[in-house]
């Protein structure tokens, strides 16, 4: 067993970058990397590979030191952590081909392995398995609890969330520190396979991971407890140490580390468990509307019908389209696509900080072409769960409904006033602003092939149809009327 080899933490690592927030989950990312997980080195995106999320970003460099010593790159490129002009950043991004998504904000990464995990399950009907890693002090945060819900309520057994209880967070001990008792009744819960294990023994680790691979019907949750700063002198399980270089410390430590090695190598790993290659492939180029927009001018149809009808004609079109809404489906007009097939639709409720997660974990290695629809209004509240999107490169659609002052009588709570100012601030987003039932449905298409975060804007009253049928859009550039 790789038990031993995160500790093999060269200078920089150890006085850089997080490092005792690496070493409490050194055996889980050992037991996880070089037991568990199937994957190709060779290909880490491989569409049949296991899926990691280290939600707890700031471990990056010890998901950077699992990849190097698996031999997708070599050790002495960990020695560029946090360079300017190095991809190994202080949090992980998809600037590196190993990396799904970026973490690092707190609270996200379970969303985005739930989506992942009902691709899984419930499209591809494939054998992969997802796993999502989580710190405590993050666990405080409520979109947590959404992802929770939302896995159990799937009965998504193909996940796996393991949360590092190392008992301190970055300013003070974090509330419920220790009480492995109460993370476990409140998983169990949730309707989880809660299992409470030391995080420091492999041995109960590796039993801990078969048995979330056998448990059917339910995901599993490891609670592992684990002590931050593990096996370094005068700093393990003491506060303010979090993200601190060990400055005059880590000479010693790494003496102390390097007597810890029962074997010092070279080392002989665990033979990789073969993947069950069942992924199915995927295309989700060149998608279009199954029939042209018929509508007649100056017929009135609100914008947010004819975005359910178009979501229809290109579901018809390619398998891959999918639709998530947070209950609002009966007004956001996304239940249409449950005309193609009611397996297209995800419902999220109301939870939308989730939904975004969900969407973007569904999007990952391009599984599907994921259209997210709510009030324009609520996408506010997932504003970092979007942002973030964005530094994942993940292509998925926003439909808000109900924007503007048209929607009147229903109150400025409703009215979505912030959305295109919100979605302009996200990095290479494109935003459409449809002002008919036609050029709204030749918005869908077109934000189905165009790579990034896209919003498509929707009115709630029914307006008068101003374009021809026939009419050409592009994204570049405004539309006037003829």
């Amino acid at each position: 067993m790789a038990k031993i080899i995160f500790y093999n933490f060269n200078y920089l690592l150890l006085v850089l970058s997080h490092p005792t927030s690496c070493a409490s989950i050194a055996e889980l990312m050992s037991v996880l990397f070089f037991h568990t997980m199937r994957y190709k080195v060779s290909a880490p995106k491989d569409a049949s590979s296991d899926r990691f999320v280290l939600s707890k970003g700031h471990a990056a460099p010890i998901l950077y030191a699992a990849w190097a010593e698996a031999g997708l790159f070599p050790v002495a490129d960990l020695q560029n952590l946090r360079k300017i002009d190095s991809d190994l950043e202080g949090h992980p991004t998809p600037r590196l081909n190993f990396i799904d998504v970026g973490t690092g904000s707190l609270g996200q990464g379970l969303s985005v392995a739930a989506g992942m995990a009902y691709v899984g399950k419930y499209f591809d009907k494939a054998s992969y398995r997802t796993y999502c890693l989580l710190g405590d002090g993050e666990s405080a945060e409520g979109s947590v609890w959404e992802a929770l819900h939302f896995a159990s309520y799937y009965k998504l057994d193909n996940l796996c969330v393991i949360f590092d209880v190392n008992r301190l967070g970055q300013s003070e001990p974090t509330s419920l520190q220790h009480d492995m008792e109460v993370y476990r009744k409140r998983l169990d819960a949730f309707g989880f396979n809660a299992l409470v294990v030391d995080g420091h023994d492999v041995e109960e680790l590796t039993k801990a991971f078969h048995e979330a691979s056998v448990t059917k019907g339910k995901p599993t949750a490891i609670i592992a407890k684990t002590f931050k700063g593990r096996n370094f002198p005068k700093v393990e399980d003491e506060e303010n140490w979090h993200g601190k270089p060990l400055g005059d410390k880590a000479d010693a430590t790494i003496e102390h580390l390097k007597s810890l090695i029962k074997n010092a190598g070279p080392l002989q790993l665990h033979p990789q468990k073969p993947l069950v290659e069942d992924a199915p492939a995927t295309n989700i180029s060149n998608i279009q509307l199954s029939s042209p927009p018929n509508y007649k001018l100056g017929q009135k149809v609100a914008t947010r019908e004819s975005y359910g009808v178009a979501l229809t004609k290109i579901a018809e079109n390619n398998k891959h389209v999918i639709a998530l809404d947070g209950d609002t489906k009966n007004s956001t007009y996304s239940e249409k696509i449950k005309k193609v097939s009611t397996d297209r639709y995800v419902e999220c409720f109301i939870a939308e900080q989730n939904l975004v997660g969900v969407a973007i974990g569904a999007a990952c290695r391009g599984r599907t072409v994921p259209f997210v629809s709510t009030f324009a209004a609520f996408f506010t509240r997932a504003f970092d769960q979007i942002r973030m999107g964005a530094i994942s490169q993940t292509n998925v659609n926003f439909a808000g409904s109900h924007c503007g002052v048209s929607i009147g009588e229903d109150g400025p709570s409703q009215m979505g006033l912030e959305d295109i100012a919100m979605f302009r601030t996200i990095p290479g987003a494109t935003v459409f602003y449809p002002s008919d039932a036609v050029s709204c449905e030749r918005a869908i298409e077109l934000s189905a092939n165009t790579k990034g975060v896209c919003f498509i804007r929707t009115s709630r009253p029914a307006t008068a149809v101003i374009y021809p049928n026939e009419t050409v859009f592009q994204v570049i550039g405004s539309k006037f009327y003829p």
